[in-house]
């Protein structure tokens, strides 16, 4: 079965909600639009690394894993940041997953993003995709829901004039690093993103300070950062993260959750487990051999 709907939402649709008055649209705060606005090539070429951790249950069993990379590509022959996340594993013996990839500009602004997330329960399986595009000076947004058998299928626009200051799923990554390796969330950090049903919403960050962590039998100091997700229809959900001195995230747990992602080992310790050996071509015998042919020849 499938349920279709086309969505063009009007002007003053969200009012009351988060604050909005009556006939207003809701924003970004001008620190939140500023921030982004501000984000030099220099500190994202700072967050260019993965990210690999593995997620556990309160007792300690381990459910998964949780994946993020970010590097420089081109897309239409525009330098972008592409950023990808991935999360695989089992709640309850059921297999569920994420994944997120994303095209970003060097200021953050979405191009183009995909979203999927599902989870397999017998007879009751959740299949979500979200896909959204920069077209026309409009970002075009297409979602597929399918819950058992029955799927709906919901397509949405906004002007880009309405979206200064838009963070998804995908570039809250970045932004986050970008604020733990600055060790520094300025105040007023609020900015916009979409829920679950394509509204519009607030979604804000703040600074949880330092603290330590134990991390690959190590004590390090860990800077946090909160995102709170506001929604129209349901609860805001909150994340909270915390990341090492050298923007590696080093937790991430949801407000309530019981299930927590967590970094194994220290960057540091896996480089010393991959330790190079240094070369000695006079002890290597086809190293050596092939040096003194070249010698021979010139």
């Amino acid at each position: 079965m499938e349920v279709l709907l086309e969505d063009e939402p009007p002007g003053g649709a969200l009012a009351g909600i988060q604050g909005a008055k009556p006939g207003e649209e809701l924003s970004a705060s001008e620190e939140a639009v500023a921030f982004m606005s501000g984000i030099e090539p220099a500190g994202l070429l700072k967050c260019v690394f993965p990210d690999s951790l593995v997620t556990v249950s309160e007792g300690g069993r381990d459910l998964g894993k949780f994946s993020v990379t970010a590097e420089f590509a081109r897309r239409d022959q525009q330098t972008c940041m592409l950023l990808h996340a991935q999360s695989q594993g089992a709640i309850d013996d059921s297999p569920c997953g994420t994944t997120v990839t994303a095209y970003l500009t060097t200021d953050l602004e979405v191009l183009e993003e995909d979203f999927h997330e599902y989870v397999k329960l017998e007879g009751h399986s959740l299949d979500r995709r979200c896909h959204m595009v920069q077209h026309g000076g409009q970002m075009v947004i297409n979602k597929v829901t399918t819950v058992g058998e029955e799927t709906t299928k919901e397509s949405v626009s906004y002007p880009m004039s309405l979206l200064r200051g838009l963070v998804t799923e995908g570039s809250s990554f970045l932004l986050m690093r970008l604020t733990a390796l600055r060790k520094k969330v300025p105040e007023h950090m609020t900015f916009i993103s979409f829920d679950q049903g394509l509204h519009i919403i607030h979604t804000t960050f703040s600074e949880l300070g330092l603290k330590q962590l134990e991390v690959g039998g190590e004590t390090v100091e860990v800077f946090g950062v909160e995102r709170i997700v506001h929604s129209v229809e349901e609860s805001p959900t909150t994340w909270q993260c915390h990341f090492l001195a050298d923007g590696h995230l080093a937790s991430r747990v949801q407000v309530g959750s019981p299930v927590t992602m967590r970094l194994l080992q220290l960057p540091s310790q896996l480089e010393k487990g991959f330790e190079k050996i240094p070369l000695v071509w006079e002890e290597d015998m086809q190293m050596r051999s092939k040096f003194l042919d070249r010698k021979n020849i010139i």
